[in-house]
C-alpha cells in the first residue's frame, strides 16, 4: 500500500473479522470484509476475494506472501475474471510451486539438486526403496505448502513408515494436498536463497542472496544479505543458475530460487517461491529497490531491459514474533498496550500493529519485521542491537529477547554457521 500510494495508485485490503483492527484495513482506500476468522471461509475463499474485487471495479490483485499466493486456481481465477495477477501464471505456479514438477523442472535446466525420489511417495514399499537408494538420514516433505508443516527427518528405516504417514496426514491438513516426496537430507548445511525478477519480454535478473539459515522447525527467523560464506565467485554461479531456473519456466515477476549450500560449497536446489519473501526488504535495502514496484511495473507490461541493480552495503532482519521464547515460542495473543519502535539512520520497521490492536490467535503469530543497514556486517549486527534494545512491546511477550541474545552470540557474529545454530543455541531466561 505504500508502494502503491507513492504510484498514484487506489488500494482494497480484503480482510476476516479477525483483522478489522489490523493496520493494513485502516490504511487502505477501501477495505471489504471477506469472512468469520475461519481461513478457509475468508482468505482462501477465492469466490469472495474475486467479489470483492468486482465490487470496488479492481483491476489487479497483489497476492501478498501468504494463503493464495502461490495458488494455481487462484491465479487461473484471476485471469479468468479479466483481473491481472501480479505474480505468475497458473502454469508457472504449476510447475514450480509444486516442489515436486519443480525437482524435475530443474533437473532439465541444468540446476543441481539433491538426490531423492523420482516423483511422489506413493506408499512405504516405495519410501524405503528410495532410502535405501540415496542413503540416510532422508527427509519427507510436502509437495504443496511451506513453513516446515509435513517435514520430517528420518534416520532408520524403522521409523519410516511411521514418518511418511504422519506427514502425508499434516500435509493433507495444513495444504489440502497429501503428496510427499523425499530427498536426501543434508545435515547441518547453509540456507541461501537468490531474488530474482523477470518480466513479459523474456528478461530475468538477479538481486544476489539471502541468507536465511538461522531457523527454528524450519522456520526462518533472521536473515541477511550478503551471506558472511558467499564470496563473488560463488554468489555468480548460484545467480546464473537461479536465472536459468526462471528463464526455463519463462517466469514472470518476482520470485525466489532456494538452494542447500554444504561445507564444501556445494549448492543444490531446494524449492522455488513463485512469490515475493517474507525476508525481501533486506535485498530491498541493499540494492535500494522496490520490488513490490517492480513486481506492480512487471505486471504492468514494463521491461527490466537496461535496468541495474548495485548493491551496497549489508542488510539484517529479525522477524519479531508474538511468541515467548521463556516457554519453548509458545504463541502469546493479546492486546499490545506498548507498541514504540526504533528510529535512526538505516533502521525499517513493517508491521501492521500498533498500541492498543490486539493480535488475533488465528494466523501466523509474526507482528512485524525489523530490517537494518550498515556499511558492514559488524555495524549491521550493532545497529540491529541497539535497534532491538529501543524497540519496546508491552502487553504481550515477543521473540525481541531472544533476537537481542542471538546479536551477541559468539557463533552468530563469526558468521560460521549451519542450520543447526539453534540446536545449541541457550536462551537465558529474563
Amino acid at each position: 500500500m505504500h508502494t502503491c500510494r507513492e504510484m498514484g495508485i487506489c488500494t482494497v485490503a480484503v480482510y476476516s473479522t479477525a483483522d478489522v483492527d489490523s493496520l493494513h484495513v485502516k490504511y487502505a482506500d477501501e477495505a471489504v470484509c471477506i469472512g468469520p476468522p475461519l481461513s478457509r471461509e475468508s482468505y482462501l475463499n477465492i469466490p469472495r476475494i474475486i467479489a470483492a474485487a468486482e465490487v470496488t471495479n479492481a483491476d489487479a490483485i497483489h497476492p501478498g506472501y501468504g494463503f493464495l499466493a502461490e495458488n494455481a486456481d487462484f491465479s487461473e481465477v484471476c485471469h479468468s475474471s479479466n483481473i491481472k495477477f501480479i505474480g505468475p501464471s497458473a502454469d508457472m505456479i504449476n510447475r514450480m510451486g509444486d516442489k515436486n514438477t519443480a525437482k524435475s523442472t530443474m533437473i532439465a535446466a541444468g540446476v543441481p539438486v539433491v538426490p531423492g525420489s523420482e516423483g511422489l511417495v506413493e506408499d512405504v514399499g516405495h519410501a524405503i526403496e528410495t532410502a535405501k537408494k540415496i542413503g540416510y538420514p532422508v527427509i519427507i516433505k510436502p509437495t504443496a505448502g511451506g513453513g516446515g508443516k509435513g517435514m520430517r527427518v528420518v534416520y532408520e528405516e524403522a521409523l519410516l513408515e511411521k514418518n511418511l504417514k504422519t506427514a502425508q496426514s499434516e500435509a493433507g491438513m495444513a495444504f489440502g494436498n497429501s503428496g510427499v516426496y523425499i530427498e536426501k537430507f543434508l545435515e547441518n548445511p547453509r540456507h541461501i536463497e537468490i531474488q530474482i525478477l523477470a518480466d513479459q519480454h523474456g528478461n530475468v535478473v538477479h538481486l544476489g542472496e539471502r541468507d536465511c539459515t538461522v531457523q527454528r522447525r524450519h522456520q526462518k527467523l533472521i536473515e541477511e544479505t550478503p551471506s558472511p560464506v558467499v564470496d563473488e565467485a560463488l554468489r555468480a554461479k548460484m545467480g546464473e543458475a537461479a536465472v536459468a531456473a526462471a528463464k526455463a519456466i519463462n517466469y514472470e515477476g518476482a520470485g525466489t530460487i532456494e538452494f542447500l549450500l554444504d561445507k564444501h560449497k556445494n549448492f543444490y536446489f531446494m524449492e522455488m517461491n513463485t512469490r515475493i519473501q517474507v525476508e525481501h526488504p533486506v535485498t530491498e535495502q541493499r540494492y535500494d529497490v522496490d520490488l513490490v514496484k517492480e513486481q506492480i511495473r512487471i505486471a504492468a507490461g514494463g521491461s527490466l531491459e537496461g535496468k541495474v541493480f548495485e548493491p551496497r552495503g549489508h542488510s539484517i532482519e529479525c522477524r519479531i514474533n508474538a511468541e515467548d521464547p521463556e516457554h519453548m515460542f509458545r504463541p502469546s495473543p493479546g492486546e499490545v498496550q506498548v507498541f514504540h519502535t526504533p528510529g535512526g539512520p538505516g533502521v525499517r520497521i513493517d508491521s501492521h500493529c500498533y498500541a492498543s490492536y490486539v493480535v488475533p490467535s488465528n494466523y501466523d503469530s509474526m507482528i512485524g519485521k525489523l530490517i537494518v543497514t550498515a556499511h558492514t556486517r559488524d555495524e549491521a549486527i550493532a545497529r540491529m542491537s541497539r535497534a532491538l534494545d529501543e524497540f519496546i512491546v508491552m502487553g504481550i511477550k515477543t521473540t525481541i529477547p531472544f533476537h537481542k541474545q542471538v546479536m551477541h552470540d559468539p557463533v552468530f557474529r563469526s558468521g560460521e554457521f549451519d542450520t543447526s545454530f539453534l540446536d545449541s543455541f541457550r536462551y537465558e531466561k529474563h
